[in-house]
C-alpha cells in the first residue's frame, strides 16, 4: 500500500493512442502532450534510431540505402516489434522528462479486432518503454468517452472511428460493447487506392504522403457543392522524369469508392445485425464519426443517405481516441471497468 501510495503520488499516469499514422500521448492533468506520425528512420547497420516522428516523416521514401524508414504499425497493430518498441520508449520519455521519480501506468488503445498475440506484443512493448503498468482499450470504446457519449446509460450508442489501419464500428451501452467490428480498412487503405489510381490513369508513381495530401485536400465520399481541383508532383513512368499533375475531387473521389464503400457496408451491418431496441435508440441519437477519416468530406451526408439516421462528426475527431484513454486515466476509480487484458 505505501508503494501505491508514492507512485501515485510522484508518477503521473499516461494514456496513448498508438496508431497505424500518428502517435498521441495523454498525462494526467495536462491533456495531450504529443502527437507525431507513427514514423521512425534507423541505421541498417547498426540498427540505432536516426528520426522518430515528424523528422522521419520527412525523411519516408528519401533515405540513403544505410538508413530505413519504417512506418513499424500496420492495420493498427504492431508490424515491427523492435522499431514499434524504440518508438514507444522515445514518445513516452518525451512527455515524461525529468518530472516524474517513478515509472508511470498507461492506457493503451488498440483495435476492438485485436487478437491474443497481438495484445501481448503492444503490452510488452509498453513494459519494454519503462512503464510500470499497461492497461489496454478498445479503440471505438475510447473514441466513444472521448466524443463523450453517455456510455454509462442503457441506451445504444453508434461509433465509427476510421484511424490509418482499422474502421472500427461498435454499439456501446452500460460501459461495454454490445456489437464491434473491426475492418482493416481505412486511411491507409485509401491512400494505396489514390496511388494507384494515378499509376493507371494518368501513368505518374506518386508517394503515400503525397496521396495522403489529395486524400485530406479534395477528397470526398460524396458529390461536393463545388469542385476542387490539387496540383500533385510524382515521377512520370513515361519519361522517368519529375512531373506534376492536377487532379480533380472527382477523381479522388473515384479512387477511394470501394474503401468508403467497406466502410458503408460495415455500419450497415451493425445495424442490420443489432437488436430493435438498440436499432430504435440509434435512428434517434445518431452516429458519431471520429479518428482522421472522419474528416473525409460528404462523408457523414454519404453515412445518413445510405442508413437512413443523422449521422454526426466528433469534435476534433482525431484526438478522440487519446482523449477517451485519458479520461479513463482521469476517472480510474469508475472507468477502469473500460480496460481489456
Amino acid at each position: 500500500m505505501l508503494f501505491d501510495t508514492l507512485f501515485r503520488r510522484f508518477s503521473t499516469d499516461l494514456a496513448m493512442d498508438l496508431g497505424t499514422a500518428n502517435t498521441l500521448v495523454y498525462a494526467k492533468g495536462k491533456g495531450i502532450l504529443l502527437n507525431e506520425p507513427s514514423v521512425v528512420v534507423i541505421s541498417k547497420t547498426t540498427g540505432r534510431l536516426v528520426a522518430i516522428g515528424s523528422k522521419a516523416k520527412a525523411m519516408y521514401g528519401k533515405t540513403p540505402d544505410e538508413y530505413q524508414a519504417i512506418r513499424p504499425m500496420k492495420d493498427g497493430v504492431i508490424a515491427d516489434f523492435d522499431s514499434t518498441k524504440k518508438m514507444i520508449a522515445y514518445f513516452i520519455e518525451q512527455v515524461k522528462g525529468s518530472r516524474f521519480s517513478f515509472r508511470p501506468r498507461i492506457v493503451i488503445g488498440v483495435p476492438s479486432g485485436i487478437t491474443q498475440v497481438e495484445k501481448r506484443a503492444v503490452i510488452d512493448s509498453g513494459m519494454a518503454a519503462g512503464v510500470r503498468e499497461v492497461f489496454l482499450i478498445e479503440e471505438p470504446m475510447a473514441a466513444a468517452i472521448g466524443t463523450k457519449m453517455p456510455i454509462g446509460e442503457s441506451v445504444g450508442n453508434l461509433i465509427v472511428d476510421i484511424g490509418g489501419g482499422t474502421t472500427e464500428v461498435a454499439i456501446i451501452s452500460l460501459y461495454a460493447t454490445a456489437y464491434s467490428e473491426s475492418i482493416r480498412v481505412a486511411g491507409d487503405e485509401m491512400d494505396e487506392a489514390i496511388v494507384r489510381y494515378v499509376k493507371n490513369r494518368h501513368s505518374m508513381d506518386i508517394g503515400l504522403f503525397e496521396a495522403e495530401r489529395a486524400k485530406i485536400a479534395i477528397g470526398s465520399a460524396y458529390p461536393l457543392d463545388s469542385k476542387l481541383t490539387l496540383k500533385i508532383f510524382g515521377r512520370n513512368l513515361l519519361t522517368g522524369l519529375p512531373g506534376n499533375i492536377t487532379l480533380t475531387d472527382a477523381e479522388v473521389r473515384e479512387a477511394i469508392e470501394d474503401p468508403i464503400h467497406a466502410i458503408c457496408e460495415a455500419v450497415r451491418a451493425a445495424m442490420e445485425r443489432t437488436t430493435p431496441e438498440f436499432a430504435q435508440d440509434i435512428s434517434n441519437r445518431g452516429i458519431v464519426l471520429a479518428g482522421g477519416g472522419a474528416l473525409i468530406k460528404g462523408l457523414g451526408a454519404r453515412l445518413s443517405k445510405e442508413m437512413g439516421i443523422p449521422v454526426y462528426r466528433s469534435k476534433d475527431p482525431l484526438t478522440a481516441i487519446a482523449r477517451g484513454a485519458g479520461a479513463v486515466i482521469e476517472d480510474w476509480a469508475n472507468l477502469k471497468r473500460v480496460t481489456i487484458n
